[in-house]
């Protein structure tokens, strides 16, 4: 999966600030990818209306023949990726936590699950309560890490699927 592929799910679940969206695609350019709408976006500054930026970066991703996922699936793959940033030492549990959005979906029992324990943290648990709960949640990232096919789609190298 190339970088803007990746990034189409990062933009509906609202992970990609729009001011990194121009060095994006200047990036696709040197990749070899090219589009009309892809040239303008990769020539503007920064600070450049976020609008026109937004719009820019999906007409070159329509340009390019690269579909947006819906809400849900890109929802499901920003779970999924957390999943795997915890398993694989990236995230800690309290950075998985803090990540959760209004944009995480859950559809298999394993997502269910994940989300779930994932959702218990509060800033309250006791020295006591915390260290299950980092266990419960680690052991809940291997198992979804292990059983979805979305690790491919979201760009994670070796992942089920690859």
């Amino acid at each position: 999966m190339d970088r803007l592929q990746h990034s189409a799910w990062r933009h509906v679940a609202e992970l990609l600030p729009p001011e990194d969206l121009p060095m994006l695609a200047a990036h696709a350019l040197v990749d070899g990818r090219d589009s009309p709408a892809l040239r303008e976006l990769a020539g503007l500054p920064r600070r450049s209306d976020e609008t026109e930026i937004r719009e820019l970066y999906v007409q070159a991703l329509h340009e390019l023949g690269i579909p947006l996922p819906d809400e849900e699936t890109a929802g499901r793959w920003l779970l999924v990726n957390l999943a795997f940033g915890l398993a694989k030492g990236e995230l800690g549990p309290k950075d998985v936590a803090d990540r959760l959005s209004m944009t995480v979906a859950a559809r298999t029992p394993e997502e269910i699950q994940f989300l779930s324990i994932a959702a218990d943290y509060s800033e309250w648990m006791g020295p006591d309560e915390l260290p299950g709960w980092e266990n419960d949640l680690r052991t809940s990232a291997h198992s979804l890490t292990a059983s979805t096919d979305l690790g491919s789609l979201i760009g994670v190298p070796g992942s089920r699927g690859d």
